[in-house]
């Protein structure tokens, strides 16, 4: 007889965003299960409290990892990535497999093209009473995705067939209506969890207008634009002769862009390390005047939230929910991500207006006070799960 509720959770292990919404839960007595919603990569090191349901292939190469058999591994990683090419399929096959096993309470896939598309092919592959189904939006899931015509059909299939929904802005709510959801929606709230804010306090303590470091995130993809970004400073150059630009999660094709760009102008641009902690991130938002965003897409952007816990003026895409958290010329910059003149003068303005900035950071305050906190969005999240469980 089952003495613990089960909780199944479809994935991505290696995610940062997954390591953090589980460490919410580690106080609850709960039993939670964590199936890859991709592939079969190894967990971030700080996913802990949760029973990891590889495939088969995946388990054996954790194995070898234990053991210290890399070789091993390696050549494991490569036959199941063959084999995922030849029978697509499996991984469905597989999840099916360990719901029947499981019998979890209630199953919560976290990210749409993933995990909400894998979960929807198990759905339909199980007869029968289907576990509840808590469908949680991430990032680009349906404001990009929703609209590629290959999306839209899965999407809207994926909405009308879960019980809940939660997501981070209410921008994705309303999207999640227009493609049918009728469900409950159980939270809109960051996906990430929230911020010790006694502990990051002594931080921020300097005055933002009397920093000179500029924080850039790093991401040049399909959604990122960090080269648009050192594009407008080479254009504010003129207003950086004491300034160091410190970009974080840069990509190669980034690091050779701000190489290049400190060669040209004498400004040091430096790629900070991917093994930099969380903490030490945060410290540099501490000591940066403006921090800057962009992409064509995104839900609530967490370095968006970093730069305002730690007093740096954000700069944000207006692709990212960003109205929902700070004021346009007042908290903040909101701008088009891919409009370096526009851009450029919201970087002027945050160079040049002390007032502005500091008072932005009193604001900024006040909102990571009120809707920010560690155990306050903790809490927020095991009310979510505890109002799934009533429902069933």
């Amino acid at each position: 007889m089952r003495t613990k509720t089960s909780i199944l959770l479809v994935a991505m292990p290696n995610s940062i965003h997954t390591a953090r919404w589980v460490k919410q839960f580690i106080d609850q007595n709960w039993e939670i299960h964590l199936f890859p919603s991709k592939g079969d990569d190894p967990p971030h090191p700080q996913l802990t409290d949760v029973v990891l349901q590889y495939c088969v292939l995946g388990r054996w190469r954790e194995r070898a990892r234990r053991f210290g058999l890399f070789w091993i591994a390696f050549l494991i990683d490569l036959v199941r990535r063959h084999y995922e090419k030849r029978f697509p399929h499996h991984r469905v096959r597989e999840l099916r497999n360990r719901i029947r096993t499981l019998r979890p309470n209630f199953i919560h896939a976290m990210e749409m093209q993933g995990a909400g598309y894998l979960t929807l092919e198990a759905k339909e592959q199980i007869q029968g009473k289907f576990p509840a189904w808590l469908m949680t939006n991430w990032g680009s899931d349906i404001y990009l995705f929703g609209r590629l015509q290959a999306h839209q059909k899965k999407i809207h299939d994926v909405l009308t067939q879960c019980d809940y929904y939660s997501c981070e802005c209410q921008r994705d709510v309303d999207l999640a209506r227009t493609f049918g959801f009728q469900g409950r929606v159980l939270g809109v709230f960051p996906n990430g969890g929230g911020f010790d804010l006694c502990a990051l306090k002594p931080l921020r303590e300097n005055q933002t207008s009397k920093r000179r470091r500029i924080m850039l995130k790093g991401y040049q993809s399909w959604a990122g634009r960090a080269l648009v970004g050192l594009r407008v400073l080479e254009r504010s150059a003129d207003l950086l002769g004491d300034y160091e630009i410190c970009i974080y999660s840069g990509s190669d094709d980034v690091a050779l862009a701000a190489e290049l760009f400190t060669e040209k102008y004498g400004i040091p641009a430096r790629v900070i390390p991917r093994d930099t902690t969380h903490r030490d991130i945060l410290a540099l938002h501490a000591q940066a005047r403006i921090s800057i965003g962009l992409s064509i897409s995104d839900s609530i952007s967490t370095s968006l939230l970093e730069a305002m816990v730690m007093g740096s003026f954000p700069i944000q895409s207006s692709t990212a929910c960003a109205n929902e958290w700070i004021e346009h010329g007042v908290s903040g910059m909101i701008v088009p991500p891919e409009d370096p003149e526009i851009i450029e003068t919201a970087i002027r303005t945050a160079l040049t207006d002390d007032d502005l900035v500091n008072k932005a950071a009193n604001i900024n305050w006040q909102v990571a006070l009120a809707r920010l906190d560690s155990a306050f969005l903790k809490q927020k999240a095991v009310d979510m799960y505890n109002t799934a469980l009533k429902g069933i």
